[in-house]
């Protein structure tokens, strides 16, 4: 059901009087935005997409409504853009992509491949398991935008976790439409390619016991999205984007055999020297990344288990969060995905100064290029959280409405108030 602007107004009011850091405070904007709008960071919010009742298996598709999470996927290409197709929007990704990676203000060629890093952290075979790993669903839905607006032929496209197992549920899914994709992950076997990775391909800012290899996946991808998933950590504090990019590295699938160096931040609020950082600049990952997706439609508390938490502040009100964030600005959407899991669970497990990354990252003079500025330089507040979220509310006859809405965004204008502005109803 589709939110009034009167019931957004009042959801916006209901979550400010939890005092969530979604409304603390004003940052200074530091850092370069990037992508097609710079910085933009779009969230598609809609109650239909999920509906597991912890009964069950919350993949299954009876609790997950295709057409819905496809329809989010949609309304976020074009919010990112400004676009009025999803044609028109993939046009417009490649081409600001290209312009700004030295290639001319090119469309996407025929032969050009992409890699889609999907999170499965917690599988343990092919077969396929309760604990949270990258929605079926929403893995398919990128799928279809690629080959079909977006123009890129199936045999281009690979779908892969090196450090984990594509589970058989994510497998069936796609290739039972799809049978041209590729699936790459650590053992091979059973429809998957086995991971192969270039060798010192990682030059760390510092000395670092780290994974060095890079799955040649990336290396020979011409673009990567990040499919990363909305969830706490230990040590970390998060997991979103820039730690998803740690699976493509050459490391074992028993994590306790992996160094995590530069993953712990000093809980002090000092700086401190972050392999995310690291991750982010480098040509071969963050730099090749042509759009960053965090997997909000369920979310967690922590990395391990099943989904075991609905969310208490509004608009989710315990419910799931049933969300999809899209950006071409790692940090970005990684501030705003802080926020969102800081905002329900103020006090997640090594939380504090757990966005150490995000300032050392924007305080880059050309944000993302490791040699410009030392590992570890910080600087005073996170540019992303200067940012407006474009929130995109997906109605089930396929409309929608957006609204640029502060309520995320840590601007000035919500020093004390609500302020939300409605461009009014869009459709197709």
């Amino acid at each position: 059901m589709e939110m009034t602007r009167r019931q957004f107004a009042l959801s916006v009011a209901a979550a400010a009087s939890l005092h969530s850091s979604l409304f603390d405070g004003q940052h200074s904007p530091i850092g370069v935005p990037r992508g097609v709008i710079p910085g933009r960071v779009t969230w598609a919010h809609d109650p239909a997409a999920v509906t597991w009742d912890g009964t069950g298996s919350w993949w299954t598709d009876a609790n997950n409504n295709q057409a819905v999470i496809d329809r989010m996927v949609s309304a976020s290409i074009r919010g990112l853009t400004n676009q009025k197709s999803d044609a028109q929007a993939w046009s417009a990704i490649f081409k600001y992509f290209n312009r700004t990676h030295g290639r001319g203000s090119a469309g996407y060629k025929t032969g050009e491949k992409i890699a889609i890093k999907a999170n499965l952290n917690n599988t343990t075979d092919h077969g396929t398991i309760d604990r949270l790993n990258s929605s079926p669903h929403l893995i398919l839905s990128l799928v279809r935008q690629l080959t079909g607006p977006g123009k890129v032929p199936q045999s281009s496209i690979t779908v892969f976790d090196s450090s984990r197992w594509i589970p058989g549920n994510l497998y069936d899914k796609i290739h039972g439409e799809f049978p041209g994709v590729m699936f790459v992950d650590h053992v091979g076997g059973d429809g998957r390619v086995k991971a192969e990775f270039k060798p010192d391909a990682i030059p760390f800012s510092v000395t670092s016991n780290n994974g060095k290899g890079l799955d040649t996946v990336v290396v020979d991808a011409t673009y990567l999205i990040n499919a990363a998933l909305l969830k706490g950590h230990v040590s970390s504090g998060v997991t979103l984007s820039a730690k998803n990019l740690f699976g493509a590295t050459s490391i074992y699938t028993d994590w306790h055999k992996n160094a995590h160096d530069g993953f712990r931040h000093n809980s002090d609020g000092s700086a401190s020297y972050s392999a995310f950082v690291d991750y982010l600049g480098h040509k071969d990952l963050g730099e090749k990344t042509i759009l960053f997706v965090i997997d909000g439609l369920y979310g967690s508390d922590n990395a391990d288990g099943p989904p075991r938490l609905k969310w208490k502040m509004a608009p989710f009100n315990d419910s799931w969060p049933s969300s999809i964030f899209m950006s071409m600005d790692p940090v970005a959407i990684d501030s705003i995905g802080f926020d969102f899991l800081t905002s329900e669970w103020p006090h997640l497990v090594d939380i504090a100064n757990a966005d150490n990354y995000f300032r050392s990252t924007s305080a880059k003079p050309k944000l993302f290029t490791r040699s410009s500025t030392p590992a570890g330089t910080t600087a005073t507040g996170a540019f992303p959280r200067n940012l407006r979220v474009l929130r995109i509310i997906v109605r089930r006859e396929g409309k929608f409405r957006w609204s640029m809405c502060a309520c995320v965004s840590r601007t000035a204008s919500m020093a004390g108030r609500s302020s939300i502005r409605t461009p009014g109803r869009r459709s197709r």
